[in-house]
């Protein structure tokens, strides 16, 4: 841990990405601010925010999340007291932009202006869906994450000094002063960015080009971990476009690299391997997965076949650890084949209660059924074994015996996963 927070995160990029090993995390939250160049700094929070330093103040590429916020601001104060004239949301998910209250705290304490806020068109989009679908968002994040204190949720304190109603969307949230569409050039000072939509885990993403200094600032482009195209209990994700963003970034030729998650990468080697490899296994699991549905195949005998390569998965960049190719292929299906999975039975499908009483009165009660899932699990076969643990639960909702068996079974299955996806939600029961 100590030669984590020591090793200055481009030299740890470096020796990682040139060695092919990773025996460190590469995901640091430590609010640390680290200075990349003369006037490019990162502060490795949950998300990152990355501050370039111009002749008319700080240009701010995301500002955490609303736990961060005031961490990361703490820390770039430590390095500059210039006002913060611009801030860019690369996408709108509140670990990037749920801190931007924080910026404007820190721009009326010091009596600067307010910061302008740039995004994609599509941010006051998403962040309105979000307020509209809170109460979902905060059981997703709460599944998804293991409790809300792993969520970007707001959990404000009531005025007798209780905890109120957690808010998903933070009440002092920045909403974007100017939007765009497909490309937008910045001018803060005498410093050029050009901000550059394309669509991957989300529909409103920026990558930004500094012109001068060589450097992208990718937001959430490259991610240190299997591309988070795939979740599977939010919206539609677009792999195919996220792979033709990384081509983009890699035409321009950086010299400098600032994801907000995971290290930044010094060099255009280094990145060009990354990017690359990133890119190609998004192609390659797009590309299978359609060839299968043009060949009549069905979601099941997709995501039965479709495979990535496990030396792909060991990459430092590549590993399975937050999404994972299985979810990613079934959003390739629903991305070009709608929610049928092409199982005649599924198009109307009974009830599940029904179905799992019918199951379990045929093989002689659900206690039999329970009993069955355990031996499947102790052979190792766990999708088949929660199947049947599922159908005796939905049959005997109020069996004590059987609540206990398929809370271990889903314990036994959490620990084994790899993404923290599939981890949340197992662990949900």
């Amino acid at each position: 841990m100590d030669r984590m927070r020591r090793e200055h995160p481009l030299d740890l990029s470096a020796r990682i990405i040139d060695s092919g090993i990773c025996d460190v995390p590469v995901k640091r939250i430590t609010q640390k601010l680290s200075q990349l160049t003369d006037e490019i700094a990162l502060v490795e929070s949950f998300a990152h925010s990355c501050a370039v330093r111009t002749s008319a103040g700080l240009v701010v590429a995301d500002t955490s999340g609303v736990r961060t916020g005031g961490a990361v601001v703490d820390a770039l104060r430590g390095w500059c007291a210039d006002p913060v004239a611009t801030i860019i949301y690369t996408h709108g998910h509140l670990d990037h932009v749920g801190g931007s209250g924080a910026f404007a705290a820190d721009a009326a304490a010091h009596h600067y202006p307010p910061p302008q806020v740039v995004a994609h068109r599509a941010v006051p989009d998403r962040l309105a869906r979000y307020r509209r679908t809170e109460g979902w968002n905060l059981a997703i994040n709460a599944r998804q994450f293991g409790s809300l204190a792993g969520s970007n949720a707001d959990l404000s304190i009531g005025g007798d000094g209780t905890a109120a109603q957690p808010s998903f969307v933070p009440a002092d949230i920045l909403e974007p002063d100017v939007t765009y569409d497909r490309t937008y050039r910045l001018q803060v000072g005498g410093t050029i960015l050009d901000l550059h939509h394309e669509r991957g885990e989300t529909d409103d993403q920026t990558w930004v080009w500094l012109p001068k200094q060589r450097t992208v600032l990718a937001g959430d482009f490259l991610i240190w971990d299997f591309p988070s195209a795939g979740n599977p209990q939010k919206v539609q994700r677009y792999p195919d476009r996220w792979a033709i963003a990384l081509r983009n970034i890699i035409a321009a030729k950086p010299e400098l690299l600032v994801p907000a998650h995971g290290l930044p990468i010094a060099g255009n080697d280094r990145i060009t391997l990354v990017l690359d490899e990133v890119a190609s296994v998004l192609e390659r699991l797009v590309a299978d997965v359609i060839a299968a549905m043009n060949a009549g195949a069905t979601l099941d005998e997709v995501v039965q076949s479709v495979r990535v390569d496990p030396d792909t998965l060991g990459r430092p960049w590549l590993r399975p650890f937050y999404d994972e190719p299985e979810f990613v292929v079934r959003n390739v299906w629903r991305l070009y084949g709608g929610w049928w999975d092409a199982d005649l039975a599924r198009l109307k499908p009974p009830c599940r209660d029904s179905l799992a009483a019918e199951v379990a009165a045929l093989v002689g009660g659900a206690p039999t059924l329970a009993a069955r899932a355990a031996t499947l699990a102790d052979g190792g076969d766990l999708r088949l074994a929660c199947q049947l643990i599922e159908w005796a639960h939905a049959a005997a909702p109020n069996n004590a015996g059987i609540a206990d068996r398929r809370r271990a079974l889903y314990r036994l299955r959490s620990d084994q996963e790899t993404s923290l996806m599939a981890k949340g939600i197992f662990r949900s029961a």
